[in-house]
């Protein structure tokens, strides 16, 4: 290849060389690349996956207008934004594309935002944190699950019978019962590890849920598993988890939980 170095015209440019021989590589997602529908509010989803991927697994983010008041006429208004969000995703080859909302995949319908996405990416695997939940739930073989969340009452006990209509039983539930995102994704890991030992103590259950990917677990995860005895995940820690599974990623990554040590 021929270099050309011309000038500009100009005093203070010595050279300007063009052309400059370069090579290619796959890029950040050599393992995989990994697409994320990321609420307006969301103040947290982020951070969580970034602690949680591992190195050759690519991250791209997309906003997905939302109202900052979690109520169920609300989260339904956010399908309409779905097709929009995901076409201001880089022009890369998505493996999975993941909505970031729990109470709205289940408001919405899980089938209902995969199709949404494949509108304008079809044939990509989709998931969301209800989807992931479960599929966690599974692949640890936990039954009885008990349920924390930030939500209010409605979006409670919607939540639970889902869950439930899906095969898993919540015989334990605990609420921060903010609906003002803003402020949940300020609750302080102390008090939500507190709140996680507190709903899990219960024998009736055998794992821990943490409904919202406003709320900080992926960093606790381990920590309060350990002093728990029981397996835990959330909406963002499961997702992420779902991702990389699904995205062919299967080795086991340490310091995230039983969770990350599990396959699909």
């Amino acid at each position: 290849m021929t270099i050309a170095i011309q000038s500009a015209g100009r005093a203070d440019l010595v050279s300007n060389i063009e052309n400059i021989p370069f090579e290619t590589d796959e890029g950040i997602g050599r393992t995989a690349n990994l697409g994320l529908l990321v609420l307006r509010t969301d103040q947290t989803i982020e951070d969580e996956f970034r602690f949680a991927l591992p190195e050759g697994v690519a991250l791209y983010g997309a906003r997905l207008h939302s109202p900052v008041e979690i109520t169920p006429d609300n989260l339904r208004k956010m399908e309409a934004e779905i097709p929009g969000a995901v076409g201001l995703l880089p022009d890369v080859c998505f493996d999975v594309i993941g909505f970031g909302c729990t109470s709205g995949a289940l408001v919405i319908g899980e089938s209902q935002v995969a199709r949404r996405v494949r509108e304008v990416m079809p044939g990509v695997k989709v998931t969301d944190p209800v989807t992931a939940a479960r599929a966690a739930f599974n692949a640890l073989g936990a039954k009885r699950v008990a349920l924390l969340t930030p939500y209010i009452a409605t979006i409670n006990h919607s939540l639970r019978d889902a869950f439930m209509a899906r095969g898993l039983e919540i015989p334990v539930m605990g609420s921060f019962n903010e609906p003002d995102d803003n402020l949940v994704a300020r609750i302080t890991t102390t008090a939500i590890e507190k709140a996680i030992l507190d709903v899990g103590a219960s024998d009736e259950c055998d794992a821990v849920f943490v409904s919202c990917t406003s709320l900080r677990v992926a960093r606790i995860a381990e920590s309060v598993e350990a002093r728990l005895g029981k397996p835990v995940t959330s909406s963002n820690h499961a997702m992420a988890w779902h991702m990389l599974r699904l995205g062919g990623y299967d080795k086991s990554i340490a310091s995230l939980g039983k969770l990350y040590r599990t396959a699909l």
